[in-house]
């Protein structure tokens, strides 16, 4: 009798050891999913990467969150939306973006013509797209298209030409509140 209860026991070490380990390995294909993509990935975009369920990619998401809380990393899950418009990214806490953005592009991820037109539509939106192509040229058509393919502005269509102003992801990709504001860091106090 005491033969089986030890075989039992190892069985269950054994069997242990075996879902710590595919946890282990399903948290590190969430991480790494989020730390490639740079952006917020919804519910279905991590299914499809993933293959993987969503139940256990909540799980996996919560215990990714606490961990790097826990660490006290200046890496952080974000998540926004509730529900079915839940997305997660992985990204830098805001108190450290001022050294990534020189860090990670070795220089201005925008062209200054490009910078000129973001900046043009931030500070005059909404504005119609057929005043931004007469102030910067005919380049800023590119630079709308790129933008708009970025999720940073949003194009509504008005008589012949499109109105453009700026979307949620613009506040999202550049830290700032919907007053143009940097996001000040939440800072945490132990209780």
């Amino acid at each position: 009798m005491e033969n089986n209860t030890e075989k039992m026991n190892v069985s269950k070490n054994t069997q242990d050891e075996i879902d710590s380990a595919r946890e282990k390995k399903d948290m590190n294909k969430i991480e790494a999913i989020l730390f490639v993509s740079g952006k917020f990935l919804s519910m279905k975009d991590l299914l499809m990467l993933s293959d993987m369920n969503p139940i256990i990619i909540r799980e996996i998401l919560e215990k990714l969150q606490e961990t790097y809380q826990e660490k006290e990393s200046a890496i952080e899950i974000i998540k926004k939306g509730d529900g079915e418009t839940s997305a997660w990214k992985m990204d830098v806490k805001p108190e450290y973006t001022h050294l990534t953005t020189k860090l990670a592009t070795g220089s201005s991820e925008f062209s200054k013509a490009e910078q000129g037109t973001l900046a043009l539509i931030a500070f005059k939106q909404p504005m119609k797209q057929s005043i931004v192509i007469k102030i910067r040229g005919n380049k800023a058509y590119d630079h709308i298209k790129r933008f708009s393919e970025l999720g940073l502005i949003k194009k509504k269509k008005l008589g012949h030409t499109h109105e453009l102003s700026l979307s949620d992801e613009f506040y999202d990709y550049f830290s700032l509140d919907n007053q143009g504001l940097k996001k000040e860091p939440e800072i945490k106090t132990q209780e």
